[in-house]
């Protein structure tokens, strides 16, 4: 029977839930640009309204048997809006059943953009009693005194005022409110503004708690130093074990202050909130199609130009991009590492008979994804291998497979260094005949080898739980 409802054509609507699109977007606090986007009491209320509307809509097509052949047409509509390519990835669940919650949709938005300013809170709150206050107008005379009554009510189910958290320690679920709350039920906008308030408190304690935890760790990591004694007493069980002692004379091989510490800078470096954002971040990003994070990369490489530092920064979000999967399995697979006394000579030589293998290896170890990511790295670091230098050896190294030619250049480089061939010298162990050992080279060597050789299990197989 296709549309009939006679309010509103399906065109007219199919085009209003395109400009509502565009507003939500605004609500969550940024414009297209990237730029923050800013709201007065006014315009919150424009776009509260627009929520209500199509509530009232959906409302009247679920309300009648007459009207469910619209009621579908609709949803195939906005399932066709959705289905486009550059269409928001984060507004994907968009449907006629969220538009029958309209007014909740839009509050969450508002309630959940970055940054929360004083201003935005402010305004929206500012929006949301008006808006209350004169829908009862319409139906009550007293309606400040029915207001109030509603938030005393409201002050009596739900506790709004918590102690600040003494110990930092502290479980997010005895910090943040444990009350489970549907906004969809609410009745009015101030009912919705607490109950979302309340949400993104919860959040932000439990954010608040994982930094908390990361820092215990990180302190931790920090403490667990190893001084040249610890390191005497591991060579002299070395020089105890016969078959250690035919690997090699004892001297040349890592000693263990050195192992410690590179162990305990790379991990630091994963679990550096700077990190733990920019992977965040990198997993938003890439989620996008690749032609919506293109733009995104792009916009960011033209801003970073004539500065090195932006563009280290775009090419380790690429980085952390190519292994955002495999996040957990790779951290825990770099905290159980343990102790190898083989020498960067010896990690070195196999790594390069590792390479010869894994070349001619197939690509279809790696997502689609995680290749697409690769390629327009390669592109950005044609020129620029030395920014690779710039950033943790430990991402560089688990990040770039070696069957990729971006590994290979990257191994090139490193052997050039090795054998004192490089044009850029990033140690002096080879001029003054020295063996690579607590160098930067000597570091890079053994990050690949953690990853490479030790981990070649977790390197694309692994994804987190």
């Amino acid at each position: 029977m296709g549309w009939n409802y006679p309010e509103i054509s399906l065109e007219e609507m199919v085009k209003l839930i395109k400009g509502f699109v565009d507003i939500l977007i605004l609500a969550s606090g940024c414009q297209s640009s990237g730029l923050p986007a800013h709201w007065d009491a006014q315009n919150i209320k424009k776009a509260l309204q627009w929520g209500i509307f199509f509530e009232n809509v959906v409302s009247h097509l679920c309300s009648s048997e007459a009207y469910l052949d619209s009621l579908k047409e609709l949803d195939t509509s906005v399932t066709e809006i959705t289905s486009n390519p550059s269409f928001p990835q984060g507004l994907s669940h968009l449907s006629t059943a969220v538009l029958s919650k309209g007014r909740a949709f839009v509050c969450e938005h508002f309630i959940h953009a970055l940054p929360l300013s004083d201003a935005h809170l402010e305004a929206f709150l500012r929006a949301a009693i008006e808006m209350d206050l004169n829908e009862l107008m319409e139906k009550e005379h007293d309606c400040l005194n029915i207001y109030l009554s509603k938030l005393t009510l409201l002050d009596s189910t739900v506790n709004l005022v918590h102690e600040p958290m003494r110990d930092s320690t502290m479980p997010s679920s005895e910090i943040a409110p444990t009350m489970e709350i549907d906004m969809s039920t609410a009745e009015d906008f101030s009912h919705l503004a607490v109950q979302g308030f309340l949400k993104r408190q919860s959040a932000v304690s439990c954010i608040s708690t994982v930094k908390s935890g990361l820092n215990i760790l990180s302190s931790a990591i920090k403490r667990d130093s190893w001084t040249s004694s610890d390191n005497s007493l591991v060579e002299a069980r070395l020089r105890q074990d016969r078959s250690l002692t035919l690997t090699g004379n004892v001297g040349t091989l890592v000693d263990f202050v050195t192992w410690s510490c590179w162990k305990s800078k790379n991990l630091l470096y994963f679990l550096d909130m700077r990190t733990i954002r920019l992977v965040s971040g990198a997993s938003m990003i890439f989620s996008a199609p690749k032609f919506q994070w293109v733009q995104v990369l792009e916009r960011l490489h033209i801003s970073a130009e004539g500065s090195d530092d932006k563009l280290s920064e775009i090419i380790e979000l690429l980085l952390l991009g190519c292994i955002a999967s495999r996040w957990s399995c790779l951290i825990e697979h770099f905290t159980s590492i343990s102790y190898n006394p083989l020498s960067i000579s010896q990690q070195y030589q196999k790594l390069w008979e590792r390479g010869l293998q894994n070349f001619y290896a197939k690509e279809e170890m790696m997502s689609s994804k995680e290749s697409c990511i690769l390629e327009y790295l390669a592109g950005i670091l044609s020129g620029r291998l030395h920014q690779l230098w710039k950033l943790s050896p430990a991402l560089v190294a688990v990040a770039i497979p070696s069957w990729s030619m971006l590994y290979r250049l990257y191994f090139n480089e490193i052997e050039a260094q090795f054998k004192g061939e490089s044009l850029t010298r990033c140690c002096s162990c080879f001029r003054d005949g020295k063996e690579h050992k607590s160098c930067e080279i000597a570091e890079r060597v053994w990050c690949l080898y953690i990853f490479h050789i030790c981990g070649s299990h977790i390197m694309f197989g692994g994804t987190n739980a």
